[in-house]
């Protein structure tokens, strides 16, 4: 077990050295035996980081965390050390992070079969995981920044993985430029943080928060600076339009999108909880931004007929209710949300993954009467419903009882934003439930064959694991007694479900409407379904200014700087031209020149000076 120990800084490299094996295939440098094993190589690092995990996790569960050291540089009195944390909720959330992307890699050997880029996207895949790995065990938030840099990269070439078609661009580009938005923040609280404690590493920074003396306005603008790039990791307002756009990519990327990413950026921002504490004002706009984006989301994602985007929403309205879990200082319900969530939230996608596989659609108004035609697609995406919503005894219901529970007494509002979620998320499942596995089938859906058994077995996994999820976490001691918990939270949580069930079915649903006839009605849809008009206030804000400000910038340079330095360059050579005439060949005329050149700029100087 100590060598696994020592060794642990391999973790990260799996998945980084899949990426780079396979780079012959990717670059098709390699063209006799196809992209396949590219595929196969990512696949047996991301088993290697699963196993390595496992049993560290099992050396760590009986000896206690340790902290592992690695030095890399010492130059000069210069010292620059790697260190591992490796906890035992570090290594929980990596294996939840490995396990998951071992499925989706699975998954997408079946979806993505016939991709000439097949080798491509299986690199991009071992670079997205190495990144996430490295950012869970990392002790330090500076390698931490730096690989959530590495995961924006990653993410941004997974988006644009199919480049040949403009929409996809340009949802690369505007999740790459968002999160950029959040990254630059995060670096400059990043170097204000590293002045005033002297250390980046976590437990350096929670031993100096107990002693640290900063003036309020410090600690408030170091503190949202700190908490900008979780929030563009995130999604969260005002920096969560780029998730919708990441749908454009393929749906095994949106698994890991939809259920880690997300996990990784608010992972980051519970490891800085401590720090933020420091400024009230922090932990109120955390709120702001949970309580925002978790209902505004919530509703948004009720007016989608791209069901993948719908679900996208979905994840920023539960981020924002870990948002909300950190804001009020309980980092524990935000690590149960967040552990729950990926796991339900990953199934979802795989189900809906495999109608758009064979379907070839995602519009909700196009599908329907799946259900007979694909019974193991209906059974995942039930059960992953099922662990999504507040449902006894599933795994997001104990993570919103907790919620509930703890913010009873000093956030009785708070307890509504979690029950109002859970209602309009159970509202949502079923809306999508209905349209697109019940009904008649369309045009699209009637040749709908289930999918092969590459996508099948890591739906019919995961759905085994969310089954038995609750027993996990309980013999995990992750739960507390039931006698603990509170009768009338659990009643409302409950009740919240049963009522978004319920009208969930009771409402009725046109097809063909793809805009109701209503006009009150008609004006909601239009509101809620182009997200609130947050892009077209950006555009007539943000956006505008920038560009006036550009064409300001342009014009100085084109007609104020160009300008001087082409004078410049006009008067030397004009006066250049017009001096050859007056060269007569006399040395006694040129030393007089230089002297009255020479005494003119001597007294304008002293003038000057005087």
């Amino acid at each position: 077990m100590q060598f696994l120990i020592q060794w642990s800084w391999l973790i990260p490299l799996y998945g980084l050295l899949g990426a780079l094996l396979a780079l012959p295939w990717a670059t098709r440098l390699i063209r006799q035996t196809g992209p396949r094993p590219a595929m196969y190589i990512n696949v047996f690092m991301t088993v290697l980081a699963s196993l390595h995990g496992l049993l560290l996790l099992q050396a760590i569960w009986n000896t206690g965390s340790q902290e592992v050291s690695f030095e890399w540089l010492d130059v000069a009195g210069l010292n620059l050390s790697i260190s591992l944390d490796l906890s035992a909720v570090n290594l929980i959330f990596l294996e939840l992070t490995a396990g998951l992307s071992l499925l989706a890699q699975i998954y997408g050997m079946g979806y993505l079969e016939k991709d000439w880029a097949l080798a491509r996207f299986f690199a991009l895949m071992g670079f997205f995981e190495g990144a996430i790995s490295g950012i869970i065990l990392s002790s330090s938030l500076f390698p931490s920044y730096f690989l959530l840099e590495m995961l924006t990269l990653s993410t941004y070439l997974i988006v644009g993985f199919w480049y040949a078609q403009p929409l996809v661009v340009t949802a690369a580009r505007d999740a790459f430029l968002t999160k950029r938005v959040g990254d630059v923040l995060l670096l400059m609280g990043l170097v204000a943080l590293s002045t005033y404690a002297g250390s980046l590493r976590f437990d350096d920074l929670y031993v100096w928060v107990k002693t640290a003396d900063l003036a309020p306005a410090t600690a408030t603008l170091m503190g949202l600076a700190l908490i900008a790039g979780p929030t563009g990791k995130c999604a969260q307002f005002p920096l969560h339009l780029w998730l919708d756009e990441a749908m454009e990519g393929p749906s095994p990327a949106s698994i890991l999108r939809n259920s880690v990413v997300v996990t990784c950026g608010a992972y980051v921002l519970i490891k800085i909880q401590p720090v933020v504490v420091l400024s009230p004002i922090t932990l109120d706009v955390l709120i702001a931004i949970g309580v925002t984006t978790a209902i505004g989301a919530a509703l948004v994602s009720l007016a989608q007929i791209d069901f993948k985007r719908s679900f996208s929403y979905s994840t920023s309205a539960y981020v924002g209710l870990v948002f909300i879990a950190v804001g009020t200082e309980w980092p524990g319900v935000a690590l149960t949300l967040l552990f729950t969530h990926a796991v339900a939230k990953a199934l979802i996608f795989m189900s809906i993954g495999a109608v758009v596989f064979t379907t070839n659609n995602q519009d909700l108004t196009e599908l329907g009467g799946i259900w007979s035609r694909m019974p193991a697609t209906t059974l995942a995406y039930l059960t992953g419903a099922l662990g999504l919503a507040g449902v006894l005894p599933f795994g997001c219901f104990w993570s919103f009882c907790l919620g509930i529970d703890f913010l009873w007494q000093e956030h009785p509002v708070l307890v509504g934003v979690f029950l109002l979620v859970n209602f309009l998320t159970t509202l949502n499942l079923v809306r999508v439930f209905r349209l697109v596995f019940l009904g008649k089938p369309q045009p699209k859906t009637r040749r709908t064959p289930e999918v092969g058994w590459l996508m099948a077995l890591p739906m019919v996994i995961l759905s085994v694991f969310v089954l038995v999820l609750p027993l996990l976490m309980a013999r995990m001691s992750l739960l507390p007694p039931l006698e603990y918990f509170n009768l009338p939270a659990v009643l409302l949580l409950v009740g919240s479900g049963l009522f978004g069930t319920g009208l969930g079915f009771y409402l009725p649903l046109n097809r063909a409407w793809s805009r109701s006839s209503l006009a009150p009605l008609r004006v909601l849809q239009d509101l809620l379904g182009n997200d609130f008009y947050t892009g077209r206030l950006y555009e007539g804000t943000v956006v505008r200014l920038v560009v006036r400000l550009s064409d300001l910038s342009s014009w100085m340079d084109r007609y104020v700087v160009d300008g001087a330095v082409n004078f410049v360059g006009a008067a030397s050579l004009l006066s250049g031209e017009g001096l050859k005439y007056s060269a007569s060949g006399r040395s006694q005329n040129y030393i007089l020149t230089i002297v009255f050149g020479v005494g003119l700029l001597v007294l304008m100087t002293t003038w000057a000076m005087w």
